[in-house]
Parts: C-alpha cells; sequence; structure tokens
C-alpha cells in the first residue's frame, strides 16, 4: 500500500501561492482558514527560498498523540485525518504541530474558536466518499476519485509533490543529483544560514 506524502522542492517553487488558491477554491476553505500556506527563508537576502507548507502526514504525527478526545485516524494510504464531530476545538493540536497545519475558523478561548480544519490531502473525511455531507465539513475527495490533491496538481513549476512517498522521493533524488544539490537545501545552513557559520566559527575558535 502506498503511503501518500508531500515534498516541496525549495529550488523550483517561485511563490506564486497557486497551492494556496487551488486548495481554498477546491474545498471552498472558510475565510481565515489557510490550510497550505507560503513560507519564505531569507527573505529579500542571497539564497532566498520559498516553500509550500501544509499538514506533512506524519507518521508518528504529534497531533494524534496530544488529542484529548481522539478525533484523529490514519487511513491506510497514511492520511493523517480527523473527525470534526468528535473534535471539542482545545488547540493542543495546533500547539503540538511543527508545522501550524491544524486551523481554526475562530479565534478565542477554548471552545468557541470552532471545530479545528486542515489539510486532509484531499482525501475526505470519515464520511460516505464524495457526499455532500463530506464535502461540507473536509471538502472534495480527489484521492477517491483516483486523483492527486489539487494543490500539487495546480502547482506550475511541480515543486510541490504529492502522492506515494517512495515516488515522489525518487523525483526529488533525481532532481536534486541533476543539479548537484541535496541536503543543503533543506538543512540547516540553508535555514539559519548566518548561524551556522558563526557556530561553525566558534567550534573552530
Amino acid at each position: 500500500m502506498a503511503r501518500m506524502k508531500f515534498i516541496c522542492d525549495a529550488e523550483r517553487c517561485i511563490e506564486c501561492n497557486g497551492c494556496v488558491t487551488a486548495c481554498k477554491n477546491e474545498h471552498e476553505v472558510p475565510w481565515g482558514v489557510n490550510r497550505r500556506r507560503l513560507v519564505t527563508v531569507n527573505d529579500g537576502k542571497p539564497g532566498e527560498r520559498s516553500i509550500s507548507v501544509a499538514c506533512m502526514h506524519c507518521n508518528d504525527a504529534p497531533c494524534m498523540a496530544v488529542c484529548p478526545v481522539d478525533c484523529f485516524y490514519k487511513t491506510e494510504e497514511g492520511v493523517v485525518l480527523h473527525d470534526k464531530d468528535l473534535c471539542i476545538g482545545c488547540g493542543y493540536c495546533f500547539y503540538a504541530c511543527p508545522f501550524g497545519a491544524p486551523q481554526f475558523p475562530q479565534a478565542g478561548a477554548f471552545g468557541l474558536r470552532g471545530k479545528m480544519d486542515k489539510c486532509t490531502f484531499c482525501a475526505g473525511g470519515p464520511e460516505e466518499n464524495s457526499t455532500e455531507v463530506e464535502f461540507k465539513k473536509y471538502g472534495r475527495n480527489r484521492l477517491s476519485e483516483g486523483k492527486l490533491p489539487a494543490c500539487a496538481e495546480m502547482c506550475s513549476t511541480k515543486a510541490l509533490l504529492a502522492g506515494d512517498g517512495n515516488v515522489i522521493a525518487s523525483i526529488y533524488k533525481q532532481r536534486a543529483a541533476t543539479r548537484k544539490k541535496g541536503p543543503e537545501v533543506w538543512g540547516w545552513a540553508m535555514a539559519y544560514k548566518e548561524d551556522a557559520n558563526i557556530a561553525a566559527q566558534e567550534v573552530k575558535s
């Protein structure tokens, strides 16, 4: 069984926000909720890169571990989904997620922020596939139609890849080998270039 994953190739992302727009349009996401967003590193400096971020559907998802009502579950394809009927809007998942994936339609204290919403990898929810109820709560179920997530399909430069983890990893490895770049695109030196150089000099001294 394929394990569904996302990979964003920072060397190809042009910060067009096409993935963000595609997600909102496909699922009619409510105002104030962003299932996918763009993050820019070293903005305005040499080496600036942008990546598209959403729920990464972790193998050992921290949101699942902290949810007091166990509203999260994982599909056979490894997609992390949640049941809005069980969600109490406590916000624990929001604080546990390193990617900021869980979103809430309203700001406020416990129980007042509404039901949590997040990227579903276009896999819907616990309701019957492709029903009106499922669409209203979770958006369109593209996986049941044999399609990939809308964000990845709409990416004009194919920076955002989605699908079988082994397949997209091999695509990224081939790209990295072709341009002779690899770990530095994602590593510490990319995200904290100046700090990494300072730390390296301190170690040498």
